[in-house]
């Protein structure tokens, strides 16, 4: 079978086929990849107020926060929540009366922190020294992008009373989009922790 070549369409096909390299490498040029962004968060101002019932502590903790009493199965008496339902976010404390067991709390708390460590960078450690209030404790700041809680606490008078903090969020672990939270939020626990105060059951010092 003879084919018949019309010249003009020959030499558009031919120049189609010189400028189709220039164009594709224009727009590899126009194309930059952007960079991963995440949505603004509004912070609230900071105003403070105490926690001060019949339980064997008082701390303060932010107005944008609401305490909760646990109340399932697994709960003991005077563990409470503290939760940011604005962040999603909730700082789980659990209240323990020491009968010479002050080592066996403290390796377990060290023990749920480190848990934390396959899906971390990296876990730092903070003293807190309080011996003017009797409160002492170590603070774990859980750095790494999927380590569900990246705030750990224990502070205990090293007697009779033991408390622990950890604060977890209610979404999938993203610490780069929640930085700003978590950084906003610790220093609400750190307050929480400047202000703790043990006091005696049923007392009440303030209504």
């Amino acid at each position: 079978m003879q084919h018949t070549f019309n010249k003009h369409g020959s030499r558009q096909f031919l120049l189609m086929i010189i400028a189709l390299p220039a164009i594709l490498f224009s727009c590899i040029q126009d194309y930059v990849p952007k960079p991963r962004s995440y949505f603004r968060i509004d912070l609230p101002a900071k105003t403070y107020q105490k926690f001060d019932t019949t339980y064997p502590y008082s701390f303060e903790y932010p107005s944008y926060s609401k305490i909760t009493f646990k109340q399932d199965s697994l709960s003991k008496p005077f563990w409470i929540n503290l939760e940011f339902p604005r962040f999603k976010g909730t700082c789980y404390l659990s209240y323990s009366k020491l009968n010479g067991n002050l080592k066996e709390y403290l390796e377990e708390s060290r023990a749920m922190a480190l848990k934390h460590m396959q899906k971390s960078n990296g876990i730092d450690e903070y003293i807190i020294n309080r011996p003017g209030s009797r409160v002492y404790g170590t603070v774990f700041e859980i750095s790494g992008n999927e380590a569900a809680s990246a705030y750990q606490f224990y502070l205990t008078d090293s007697v009779t009373n033991f408390l622990r903090g950890a604060l977890y969020f209610n979404i999938v672990p993203n610490n780069d989009s929640l930085s700003p939270v978590i950084d906003f939020l610790k220093k609400d626990i750190d307050q929480l922790m400047k202000t703790l105060e043990w006091k005696a059951i049923g007392k009440i010092t303030n209504k």
